[in-house]
Formats: structure tokens, C-alpha cells, sequence
């Protein structure tokens, strides 16, 4: 019998290792800091802003994405869905519309700690 190519089977379980890690995506279900902002321009996606609709900016999911927003501090929670670029600050995990920040109650505050998961 041959011997297996060492090589082929390290290929073979770092592809296996990324498979299983691209089944869930990590960015989806992360816990950090949210902003808010009520820009009327357009968006990465292309729509108009609307500042008083349910949508957030993300850095890699896909527009059209929708996710559940839980304010770690009070526990109020929001889904909202994906439709723009950012944030750009570090430290920050997702930028929400003045509507939903309304909701989560951190308008006053201007940022929260956060936590996401995919609906």
C-alpha cells in the first residue's frame, strides 16, 4: 500500500478546518461597540439612507443580511438588516440607523455595547 503524501493530508485538513469555519460566519454572532448615524445619502448598497428605518452598516456581510441587535446594558433588542459599509472606527462591531439606536435606547449616549446574531 502507498504511503500517504504528508503534504496532501495537511492541505487536505486545513481545507477541512475552513470548510467547517465558512458554515458559520463569525461576524454574524460578535459582541462589541455600535454607533448610530441618520445620513441622508446613499449607501454602499445603493439605496437612500433612511434614518428612521431598521437598517445597520457592516464591514463583510452581505446586504440583505438581517441581524438581531441585543443592547448588552438595558437587553432591548432590534433586528435590523444590512445595508451599508462601516463602521470605520476601530473598536467598533456594527453602525446602526437612528431608528434602531432609538430602539435599543443609546441615541443620548451616541454608542452601546452590543451583541449580533443572525436571524
Amino acid at each position: 500500500m502507498k504511503k500517504p503524501n504528508r503534504t496532501a493530508l495537511v492541505a487536505a485538513a486545513i481545507a477541512a478546518g475552513l470548510m467547517v469555519g465558512a458554515s458559520t460566519s463569525p461576524a454574524a454572532a460578535q459582541c462589541g461597540r455600535a454607533s448610530w448615524y441618520a445620513l441622508t445619502s446613499k449607501t454602499a448598497s445603493g439605496e437612500r439612507m433612511n434614518p428612521s428605518a431598521l437598517t445597520a452598516a457592516h464591514r463583510t456581510l452581505p446586504f440583505g443580511t438581517r441581524l438581531k441587535v441585543t443592547n448588552r446594558k438595558n437587553g432591548r433588542s432590534v433586528v435590523v438588516r444590512i445595508n451599508d459599509r462601516g463602521p470605520f472606527i476601530k473598536g467598533r462591531v456594527i453602525d446602526l440607523s437612528k431608528g434602531a439606536a432609538g430602539q435599543l435606547g443609546f441615541i443620548s449616549s451616541g454608542h452601546a455595547a452590543v451583541c449580533t446574531d443572525r436571524v
